[in-house]
C-alpha cells in the first residue's frame, strides 16, 4: 500500500475515533447533569405524601398535598395509547414487510410515518383539540389516549418495520415451503423472532408518551383529582412539572423537580424491566 494513502487512512481514523469519543463524553456527561440536577434538586422535596395523596386545598401555595392524580394519570394515558398503538402498530409493521414489502405502497406508508414521526407535539395536540371540538367533547382521559397513541404509532411502527427487515429471508421461505400461509408466518414465525426488538419499539414509543406534555395539554386537560371515567380530565407528570415551576413559591418548585424524579425513576424502571424480558425472550430467536 502506499506509504501516504497509509497514513492518510491512520490520520482518518484517529480523527473519527476522538469524534467518536468526544459523542460519547458529551452523551454521557449530559445525562449525568440532568440525573444530578433532577436528583439533587427533587430528592430532598420527595416524600410519601407526594405519592400517596392527591393535591389539597392550597398545595399550589407550598402546602401539604402529593401528586398521586398525575402519578396515576400518567400511568394511564401512556398505558392506554401505548396499548391502541401498539394494536395497530403490530398489524400494520407485519403486513409491510410480509405483505407489501418494497411496493411503492410500503415506500409510501414508510414515508408518511417518517414525516409523521417528526411533526411537533403539540401540532397532535392542537388536531386532538380540533377534533375533539367538532364532536363536541371535553377534555378527558380517552381523548389523551387517542393523540398518545397517534403520537406513538409512527415510532412504534418503523421501529418494528426496521427490527422486521432483519429477519434471515430463508426462515419466512422454510415457512412458506411447509405448507403456513403467510399470515400464519406473520404471526408464528416472524413475530415471534422479533419480539425482543417489538419490547424495544413499545418502548421507545411509551418512554416518548409519558414525557409528553404539549399533546395532554390540549385533550386531556389537568385536573387535582384521580380520573374515574374515560370522559374525565386526567392528570401528567409532565404537567405537574409544568405547572409547579411556574409557581413563584420555592417549596412548589421543589416537589416540581421532585415529580420529574418520579418520571425518571417509572422510565427508569421500564427499562430495566424491559432488558430483562427482553433477555428472556431472546432465547426463542433463532441465531
Amino acid at each position: 500500500m502506499n506509504p501516504k494513502r497509509f497514513r492518510r487512512r491512520r490520520i482518518e481514523e484517529s480523527i473519527f475515533k476522538i469524534l467518536m469519543y468526544l459523542s460519547f463524553i458529551l452523551g454521557v456527561s449530559s445525562l449525568g447533569f440532568i440525573l444530578f440536577t433532577v436528583i439533587s434538586k427533587g430528592l430532598p422535596a420527595l416524600n410519601w405524601a407526594m405519592l400517596t395523596q392527591t393535591p389539597k386545598g392550597g398545595y399550589y401555595l407550598g402546602k401539604e398535598g402529593g401528586i398521586l392524580n398525575a402519578i396515576i394519570g400518567s400511568l394511564y394515558l401512556t398505558g392506554g395509547g401505548t396499548l391502541l398503538a401498539i394494536l395497530v402498530s403490530l398489524p400494520l409493521a407485519l403486513f409491510l414487510e410480509i405483505y407489501a414489502r418494497r411496493s411503492r405502497l410500503a415506500n409510501l406508508v414508510r414515508l408518511s410515518l417518517d414525516v409523521l414521526w417528526g411533526i411537533p407535539s403539540i401540532v397532535y395536540g392542537a388536531f386532538g383539540f380540533i377534533i375533539m371540538l367538532a364532536l363536541n367533547m371535553r377534555s378527558s382521559l380517552l381523548g389523551g389516549i387517542i393523540v398518545l397513541a397517534l403520537l406513538e404509532l409512527p415510532i412504534m411502527v418503523r421501529a418494528m418495520d426496521e427490527v422486521i427487515r432483519l429477519i434471515p429471508p430463508d426462515l419466512e421461505a422454510a415457512s412458506l415451503a411447509l405448507g403456513a400461509t403467510r399470515l400464519e408466518t406473520a404471526i408464528h414465525v416472524v413475530a415471534r423472532q422479533v419480539l425482543p426488538g417489538i419490547i424495544t419499539a413499545i418502548l421507545l414509543a411509551f418512554g416518548r408518551g409519558i414525557g409528553d406534555a404539549a399533546s395532554v395539554l390540549f385533550t386531556a386537560g389537568y385536573t387535582d383529582r384521580i380520573p374515574t371515567s374515560l370522559l374525565r380530565p386526567a392528570a401528567s407528570l409532565p404537567l405537574a412539572v409544568f405547572f409547579q415551576l411556574n409557581t413563584p413559591y420555592p417549596e412548589v418548585q421543589r416537589r416540581a423537580y421532585a415529580a420529574a424524579l418520579i418520571l425518571t425513576i417509572i422510565v427508569l424502571v421500564i427499562s430495566l424491566g424491559s432488558r430483562w424480558l427482553s433477555g428472556r425472550l431472546s432465547k426463542y430467536v433463532v441465531k
